[in-house]
């Protein structure tokens, strides 16, 4: 039948409803589903209600993923915390990890906090985008699961590592740069692989050195650690593949040593039985007040200014538009927020069968009239 819309309200509707299912308090499941939701929103499928049972339903079911969160602060000073989310919703030790930063930012500046024992938080983008809407600059990362190899390696040690910023503007969206430090996502192999199709050539690396481009063959190599993501720049050295490879550093360090938590090869989400085990991951979230400096209106000006004339400097041959991080994301949510959320066959498989398992049949999809 291939992919079918189903309406923003029903999709949200239904995902909270199934997380309310498998134990997630009320408030903790709205903030699920409307990270999930808001990264369809934003075009972002690899991270949006297509990951909603493989990632966070599945892993609950497990016992490998609290449904319940404890965000417990283990360490505070006026302007720091260090948070352990006891493996509980990432979404939801994220939300209040940010919001802890911006409140500290709020009275002295800046604020940043640190988290270890989290989960998969999903876009990062969200939380940095929480820090504009208070005229401030957003500034997040997390490690994750080891896929990605360093320069001149085919071991996948590294996770894919989002260092994401978001800056406010004077115009109707603010600046967020929300990019992974390898060449691709894991949840972007996911989404060639449900539409069975094949990955670039150059973006994943075996254990031979050569590139892989069967994207259901490497999702299973990465697992078993058969392959490896190349960092952001690609294989080697010769387009910047030690750029990519150093951020994803910095990223893996400030999501583990600031908290003391876990890092590389003990983000596996494998135990040394072969079973599976939470995934504790780390993640890091800094709130800069702009009215610390010269003031939250001049700084969206200025930023709105820098943006602007991007955007107006020549283009290249045969190009209509340069863009800017943040505004194909805002023009993607102009264009479908009065139709629906796109849901592959696949997926409509998982939300089918989701429906029947936790008693949600209120709901009706257009794949199933």
């Amino acid at each position: 039948m291939g992919n079918m819309l189903v309406d923003w309200t029903t999709i949200e509707n239904f995902v909270h409803d199934a997380f309310l299912a498998v134990g997630v308090p009320d408030e903790d499941a709205k903030i699920v589903t409307d990270v999930l939701v808001e990264s369809d929103r934003r075009g972002i499928v690899s991270h949006g209600v297509n990951r909603f049972k493989p990632i966070y339903i599945d892993r609950i079911l497990k016992g490998i993923q609290n449904p319940v969160t404890k965000f417990e602060i283990i360490r505070e000073t006026p302007t720091t915390a260090v948070v352990d989310g006891h493996d509980g919703m990432g979404q939801v030790i994220s939300y209040k990890a940010m919001n802890l930063a911006i409140e500290k930012a709020k009275k002295y500046g800046m604020g940043m906090v640190a988290v270890k024992n989290s989960t998969h938080y999903g876009i990062a983008g969200y939380y940095t985008t929480m820090a504009t809407e208070q005229g401030m600059i957003g500034i997040t990362g997390t490690n994750a699961r080891p896929s990605t190899a360093p320069t001149f390696g085919v071991e996948n040690m590294l996770g894919t590592n989002p260092l994401t910023f978001g800056l406010p503007t004077d115009e109707d969206f603010p600046f967020v740069l929300d990019c992974a430090t390898s060449t691709i996502q894991r949840g972007r192999i996911e989404v060639y692989a449900r539409g069975n199709k094949k990955v670039p050539e150059g973006l994943v690396i075996g254990n031979d050195g050569n590139s892989l481009t069967d994207s259901n063959e490497i999702l299973t190599a990465l697992t078993r650690g058969e392959a490896a993501l190349a960092p952001l720049g690609g294989i080697g050295e010769e387009m910047g593949g030690y750029k990519g490879y150093g951020y994803s550093v910095v990223v893996e360090i400030l999501s583990a040593a600031l908290q003391q938590g876990h890092f590389m090869k003990m983000l596996s989400g494998i135990g040394n039985d072969g079973k599976a085990v939470p995934h504790r991951l780390g993640h890091f979230f800094i709130a800069i007040d702009t009215k610390a400096f010269m003031g939250e209106d001049e700084f969206r000006k200025t930023a709105g200014d820098i943006l602007r004339s991007l955007r107006a400097s020549k283009k290249a041959p045969g190009e209509d538009r340069i863009y800017t991080a943040g505004e194909k994301e805002y023009l993607e949510w102009q264009k479908n927020k009065h139709s629906g959320v796109e849901i592959n066959e696949s997926v409509q498989e998982e939300f089918s069968n989701v429906k029947k398992q936790f008693n949600l049949l209120k709901y009706t999809f257009p794949w199933e009239k």
